[in-house]
C-alpha cells in the first residue's frame, strides 16, 4: 500500500461525539500492521484482532467507528460475523477486504449492508474514503437511534389515556371526535392533548404526527 500525503484530512471532517475507532480484523499479522500504520499516519484510532472471536470479546463493545475485516477468517468468517452482528442489532459499518474476492461474495456482502468491498492489494486512499463513508454512516445511525430513544422515553411518560388521545389526534380527529370515541368531554380531551404536546415536546400537530410515525404509534382509524 502506498503512503498517504495528507494527514489533516480526518481531523477536519470527523465530527463524531467520541473518538471513532477503526477495528481491523485479519489473520495476517503483516496486513494488520500495514493498515494500522496507515491509520496512525492519518491520526485515526485503531485496534486490531486476528479473529472474529477476539473482536467479539473486546472490552468496549459500543464505541463509534467501523470494521475493516477480511472475508476469509479462521473460525468465524467475515460474512458470518456480519450476520451475527446484524442478528444482535449491532449496526457498526463494515468494510470488507479480501485477497480472493469474487462477484457472488461481493454482492452478498453489499446486500447485507457492507460499506465497501476492497480486493488486496488496494489503494490507501480507497480504504480511507471507505472509512470516512463508514464514519458518516455510523454518525447518522447513532443520531437516529439516540433521537428515537429520547422519543420513546417521552412517550413512556404519557398516561394510558394520553396515549389514546395522541393516537386519535395524529390520525386527524378533532377534539370533539376524539371525545366521542373515548366517551369523555371535549374539554377533557383538549386538556389531555395539551399534556401530550408538552410531554412529547411537540411544537405543532405536524411535529407530533412525525414523532408518532417514528415511534410507530398505533393510529386510530376514523
Amino acid at each position: 500500500m502506498s503512503a498517504i500525503r495528507q494527514t489533516s484530512f480526518w481531523s477536519s471532517r470527523v465530527t463524531l461525539p467520541r473518538t471513532p475507532t477503526v477495528y481491523v480484523i485479519d489473520d495476517d499479522v503483516e496486513v494488520r500492521a500495514s493498515i494500522q500504520g496507515l491509520l496512525k499516519a492519518t491520526s485515526l484510532r485503531s485496534e486490531s484482532f486476528g479473529t472474529a472471536e477476539e473482536y467479539q470479546h473486546r472490552k468496549e463493545p459500543d464505541r463509534p467507528g467501523c470494521l475493516v475485516m477480511d472475508v476469509s477468517l479462521p473460525g468465524v468468517s467475515g460474512l458470518e460475523l456480519q450476520r451475527k452482528l446484524a442478528d444482535a442489532e449491532v449496526r457498526i459499518p463494515i468494510i470488507f477486504i479480501t485477497g480472493h474476492g469474487d462477484i457472488p461474495m461481493t454482492v452478498k456482502a453489499m446486500k447485507t449492508g457492507a460499506v465497501e468491498f476492497l480486493t488486496k492489494p488496494f489503494v490507501d486512499q480507497d480504504l480511507l474514503n471507505a472509512i470516512q463513508q463508514a464514519f458518516d454512516r455510523d454518525l447518522v445511525t447513532r443520531h437516529h437511534h439516540g433521537e428515537l430513544a429520547e422519543l420513546r422515553k417521552r412517550y413512556e411518560s404519557l398516561t394510558m389515556r394520553e396515549r389514546q388521545v395522541m393516537g386519535l389526534v395524529v390520525s386527524g380527529m378533532l377534539n370533539k371526535q376524539a371525545a366521542f370515541e373515548l366517551g369523555t368531554s371535549e374539554i377533557t380531551v383538549k386538556i389531555q392533548r395539551g399534556h401530550v404536546m408538552t410531554k412529547m415536546r411537540a411544537e405543532s400537530l405536524a411535529e407530533l404526527v412525525r414523532m408518532a410515525a417514528k415511534l410507530e404509534v398505533p393510529i386510530s382509524k376514523k
